[in-house]
């Protein structure tokens, strides 16, 4: 029953109601965007990489000049690095999760096939590598001794084979979508046929969270890195890394001459380092997300305010004709909900076109319509907590006093 004086009031103060009006519309618009933001970002770090994150530790070592048969010095490393008290297994790696570079290959289902085919992160390993990064197999097997080969003899081979692959799920549906790719072959490295010999259920690519839908597709080919080119990756108890580390890399030192450590972390540590900016932009996106509702919810306190002092004599008629405190506090906050209302629907529409252009200039996915009505209930609780101390204050005003103008 108050709709129609409280539109009769708001008329009268178009230019102020305007302004509120188009204050929440602003907040709605840039609120409902920066939390579906907040959330990309939120999904894209919590994202599992398949590997036991918190029980690895990765050691990287340069050479110093050249040196002679930098595959055996490998070999003799992965032995002194098991033996290390706490380590649970040893392996050498040309890539990992969180790290600074990334190797990719085409894969098709044809060896001499013209375009097409599967943009795919691979992962090089040595033995024990299933046990040194926790990855669960979920279909077929591990790789057999006969298998490995190093990759200075490919490197050194004018027709490679590979003789097995084992494929990330989102890989395996790519290329064989009916379901089917275990015992099928792909090929990417010259024209021998590479056996698809197991699958896992997760593994991220060496550089994750990226734009590029082949950045979900990865594979682990047996093939042993040098130390030179690639990093070992230790396994061990999480409170056991730091241990771990010193006396890894001690027992490097031991292992061979003219080298040099070039770095040395937990696969925890990359991971927080890799998503640094991520975390940073969380911070910033809530705290424009704060300072706006901080900002909207001063403005509709102190417009009420004014109102209430413009309308003291309103209230205190309306009281001395019988109106109860409830229902002048009603009044205020159905006239703020109203308010609100109008900016709610102007900012979901104003959400909407900044969504598009975001689509637009920087590839992002539209925003989903569940994050309107959320941004809708907040900015309906923010006005309704916000007008509610100056409503209250003109409930309490006593009808001889209001008509007093006191």
């Amino acid at each position: 029953m108050d709709i129609l004086p409280i539109l009769a009031t708001l008329k009268r103060h178009k230019t102020s109601a305007g302004l509120i009006v188009m204050q929440i519309a602003l907040t709605c618009a840039i609120v409902c965007n920066a939390l579906f933001l907040i959330m990309q970002r939120v999904e894209k770090i919590k994202e599992p990489s398949g590997l036991a994150d918190q029980e690895i530790v990765a050691l990287r070592m340069g050479g110093i000049g050249p040196i002679q048969n930098e595959d055996a010095l490998t070999r003799a490393d992965l032995l002194a690095l098991k033996a290390v008290p706490g380590v649970k297994e040893a392996t050498v790696v040309n890539q990992f999760p969180y790290g600074d570079s990334m190797q990719m290959s085409t894969m098709r289902l044809q060896p001499k096939a013209d375009g097409g085919g599967v943009n795919a992160s691979n992962y090089m390993v040595a033995e024990g590598w299933l046990k040194a990064t926790g990855l669960r197999l979920i279909a077929g097997r591990d790789f057999e001794a006969s298998e490995y080969q190093n990759q200075s003899d490919l490197d050194r081979s004018e027709d490679p084979a590979i003789p097995a692959v084992i494929l990330n799920q989102a890989m395996a549906k790519k290329m064989f979508p009916k379901g089917d790719a275990l015992g099928q072959v792909i090929y990417g490295f010259g024209e021998k046929p590479i056996r698809v010999i197991g699958l896992i259920d997760t593994l991220v690519s060496a550089q994750p969270g990226g734009k590029a839908e082949e950045l979900s597709y990865n594979m682990v080919l047996p093939v042993r890195t040098s130390f030179r080119s690639g990093t070992y990756l230790l396994r061990t108890d999480p409170e056991r890394r730091e241990e771990v580390l010193k006396a890894a890399a001690q027992a490097l030192d031991k292992s061979g001459p003219m080298r040099i450590k070039s770095e040395s972390k937990t696969l925890e540590d990359y991971r927080q380092r890799y998503y640094r900016q991520d975390r940073s932009m969380i911070q910033l996106l809530a705290a424009v997300c704060l300072a706006l509702l901080v900002v909207t919810a001063f403005g509709i306190v102190g417009l009420a305010s004014f109102w209430v002092q413009q309308r003291t004599r309103m209230i205190g008629t309306r009281r001395a004709l019988g109106a109860s405190q409830t229902q002048i506090l009603r009044y205020f906050q159905t006239e703020n909900f109203i308010l609100s209302s109008a900016g709610i629907v102007l900012g979901m529409l104003a959400a909407y076109g900044i969504s598009q252009a975001l689509m637009k200039h920087y590839e992002l996915p539209p925003l989903p319509l569940a994050f309107l009505p959320a941004g809708a209930l907040i900015l309906w609780a923010l006005g309704q907590v916000a007008v509610l101390a100056p409503a209250r204050r003109a409930a309490a005003l006593p009808p001889v006093a209001a008509l007093r103008g006191a």
